[in-house]
């Protein structure tokens, strides 16, 4: 298949493709059990994560942080026993990957996740989709929102930045695809709100996936 150089999509993973939610906060539930540490309500971490690991368990120990390393640790043998449990795709994400790929536009996936949990948890869900690049959190990459990733991303593909539609649905999702200088797009149904991307630089806000479908086309 030819794929086109003039746009292409780079999405985020956690509440962009898939609803991780239960997986990650039963893991880290269940480590902080082990640490005699209270749990979190699992619509809670829908704000807790978004940055990474590190710092999802910053948060999540509260005030004891002198158990982070620790916790972190712990939480990523958890997580790695369960990452494929309870986590599904979202309603209309199989369909949407699919029409665009028979579009020939060409799919990315950017992760704060890590980089070996976010290549198993696609080639999982998607086996299918022809993605070009997947990439999780890797040691010499800085996180998002640092746009290196991004960029470099673009640069692989040969698809300028400009004509990238970034799709997330967290603010560090918006701030990495303006200052990578890709069209930021703000996807509703995933762990973040409207005023958050909206007041972090959306450009775009959809409610459904095959609402980027009609973006590309």
């Amino acid at each position: 298949m030819t794929f086109r150089k003039d746009r292409a999509v780079l999405f985020d993973l956690d509440g962009t493709l898939l609803n991780t939610l239960a997986d990650i906060s039963g893991a880290m539930n269940t480590t902080l059990s082990s640490f005699g540490l209270p749990a979190w309500e699992r619509d809670a971490y829908r704000f807790l994560v978004g940055n990474g690991a590190r710092i999802l368990a910053e948060r999540a120990v509260r005030e004891r942080t002198d158990l982070t390393d620790q916790v972190l640790e712990a939480y990523q043998r958890e997580y790695k026993r369960r990452l494929l449990e309870e986590t599904r795709p979202y309603d209309g994400i199989p369909e949407m990957l699919r029409h665009l790929t028979d579009r020939g536009i060409p799919l990315a996936v950017l992760s704060n996740k890590p980089d070996a949990d976010t290549r198993k948890i696609i080639s999982h869900f998607f086996p299918e989709i022809p993605f070009a690049h997947v990439q999780g959190q890797l040691p010499d990459v800085p996180r998002k929102p640092d746009p290196t990733g991004a960029m470099a991303i673009a640069a692989e593909m040969g698809v300028p930045p400009e004509c990238f539609y970034y799709a997330g649905d967290t603010s560090v999702d918006m701030e990495c695809a303006r200052r990578a200088g890709m069209i930021a797009v703000g996807v509703l149904w995933g762990f973040r709100t409207f005023t958050e991307l909206q007041g972090s630089g959306a450009e775009q806000l959809i409610a459904r996936p095959d609402e980027l479908t009609r973006l590309l086309m």
